[in-house]
């Protein structure tokens, strides 16, 4: 059913019993997670924008700038060297009100915005830990990234990868993102990385739920559907740290699994993010989508309908890095919160969901003072 059918229903008096217009903007624009150009800011910059004008609840960065026209370089974004971005974390924080969530995909191996080029520490990929399968080796990589990460000023790790190795994966195994084939190799690997972050308060996103490691497709480029090749077994790894109270934030997938939602992709899927993730695996942390603006969504769905579906399925933190081909637009974090604002007026979202997610999000930054 399109969304604005399925949400027609929601009665006036939810409208009846909003917020403040300020107080909704507010809740509104903690659940974005956005990124900008630059290593350095000041008062007039994008940045110092979002943080202290529009309240964003997090910041995400990257080292390679994707939205310029000419060759993609390390180093043309905000990561440039250690010095710096420690520099740039803590002016982040000055502008903030409340604890600033400032996360960075720092995985090991190729998906590593902290690299060595800007005067980090090697890193090793999630699948030679796994194949090493040892606890010390394990604990010994992931807290010299936490250290790294504690010590430039990011405090949540868009990692450890929980899927399934798959040698073919394009987007996954070819860049040996996931620790193993083995469930169970996955599950303590990614327990020692948590564990190694938490001795330096650094938080950690799991992702990519409920399953991507079986995608043939990369859902960067468009639509990808696992259905044929997913197993339930792909769930073991978020079920076992969920029960062991090590899971942060859970990370979406853009893929289509029709065996728990014939319609819609996982970060716009309630069967998923709310039935499945919230209901079977008791999970009440937040949730974190990928980027919203990856081709997974835009090619199925236009943003507002995206964020009215991904709202309702039960994502607290919408991801807009405003660093992939659909390019880099200094004023999208503040429509996208006009966007959320007019969702809820219309009817279209209802106010207890963006309360929801706004209080979720401020029981997560509670661990970061």
């Amino acid at each position: 059913m399109p969304v604005l059918a399925m949400l027609a229903f929601f009665p006036l008096m939810a409208q009846e019993s909003l917020p403040s217009d300020s107080m909704l903007r507010r809740e509104a624009a903690r659940m974005l997670m956005v990124g900008f150009r630059g290593d350095q800011i000041d008062d007039n910059s994008d940045a110092a924008r979002y943080v202290r004008d529009l309240h964003v609840g997090s910041i995400v960065l990257f080292d390679v700038d994707l939205t310029s026209d000419g060759p993609r370089k390390i180093g043309t974004r905000n990561i440039t060297t250690k010095e710096r971005l420690i520099k740039l974390t803590h002016q982040l924080q000055s502008y903030a009100d409340e604890p600033l969530i400032i996360a960075a995909d720092q995985e090991g191996g190729m998906v590593c915005r902290l690299k060595p080029e800007y005067g980090f520490k090697p890193t090793v990929n999630a699948l030679y830990l796994g194949t090493q399968d040892n606890r010390d080796t394990t604990l010994y990589y992931a807290m010299r990234i936490a250290q790294e990460m504690k010590e430039s000023g990011v405090n949540l790790n868009l990692a450890p990868v929980l899927d399934i190795h798959r040698d073919d994966g394009p987007h996954l195994g070819h860049f040996k993102r996931c620790f193993s084939t083995d469930v169970d190799a996955i599950t303590r690997n990614a327990g020692w990385f948590i564990d190694a972050h938490y001795k330096y308060g650094i938080l950690c996103a799991v992702k990519h739920f409920p399953g991507h490691g079986s995608a043939l497709g990369d859902s960067h480029e468009g639509m990808v559907d696992v259905t044929s090749y997913w197993s339930p077994s792909e769930l073991t790894p978020f079920e076992k740290l969920i029960a062991k109270n090590k899971v942060d934030v859970v990370m979406t997938a853009h893929i289509y699994n029709r065996r728990i939602d014939p319609d819609y992709p996982a970060t716009l899927s309630h069967k998923t993010i709310t039935e499945l993730l919230r209901n079977n695996l008791h999970y009440d942390g937040v949730v974190v989508t990928d980027d919203m603006y990856m081709e997974g969504i835009l090619s199925q769905h236009s943003i507002p309908e995206a964020f009215a579906l991904a709202i309702n399925a039960g994502a607290d933190i919408l991801l807009v890095g405003n660093n992939i081909d659909t390019g880099f637009e200094a004023d999208r974090p503040f429509k996208l919160v006009d966007i959320i604002v007019n969702l809820v007026k219309t009817g279209k979202v209802p106010y207890q969901r963006i309360h929801e997610s706004s209080e979720r999000i401020l029981r997560l930054k509670e661990r970061l003072k």
